[in-house]
């Protein structure tokens, strides 16, 4: 009888602690203007489970969002379309979907703008310095944005972009191209 005390006390204690420590956090994400569009429930649901090489996905704190590694790349559907823009719009091919508009803007803190060639490093256009990278569907409803934090530009390259391909033209209505 003792021994199945302790054992229910050891499974009293060390439960909780597995419980916590198996639960990671969520991501800290604020939900975009037009989250609430039913598309974007299909679009997340339709996403990969991984990114890349090794970017696991997260949970987020916002509807119509998802994130995948540390530091997380995050994506929101629902966001503002773009119209009009003098920002770069690039045409991202996948081997497995159809073409994706992103407008690509990068954000070092300064203001600045400027766009790399999705499928390589960002930092093979930018200063050495870390930049992070917004991505933004473009000519596409509900229109859907990936923040790529600075320390995940600094790593990898953004090809992982075409694994959402298939998610985005399956979710979203496309009405403009990149000229």
């Amino acid at each position: 009888m003792t021994r199945r005390r302790s054992l229910q006390r050891a499974v009293l204690v060390v439960l909780p602690t597995l419980l916590v420590g198996g639960c990671a956090s969520a991501v800290p994400v604020t939900a975009a203007p037009h989250a609430t569009d039913p598309a974007c429930a299909a679009l997340v649901l339709a996403t990969p489970d991984s990114l890349g090489d090794g970017l696991s996905r997260r949970h987020t704190t916002a509807q119509a969002t998802t994130a995948w590694g540390d530091p997380a790349i995050v994506l929101r559907c629902g966001v503002e379309p773009p119209g009009p823009t003098t920002e770069r719009c690039v045409t991202v091919t996948s081997p497995d979907g159809p073409p994706i508009d992103w407008l690509v803007v990068q954000d070092d803190g300064s203001g600045a703008s400027a766009a790399p060639t999705p499928g390589t490093p960002p930092t093979a256009t930018a200063a050495p310095t870390a930049t992070a990278w917004t991505f933004t569907t473009y000519g596409r409803v509900p229109a859907v944005e990936v923040d790529v934090p600075a320390a995940v530009a600094l790593q990898r390259s953004t090809s992982f972009l075409d694994g959402l391909s298939t998610a985005i033209a399956a979710h979203t209505d496309h009405r403009r191209s990149c000229l």
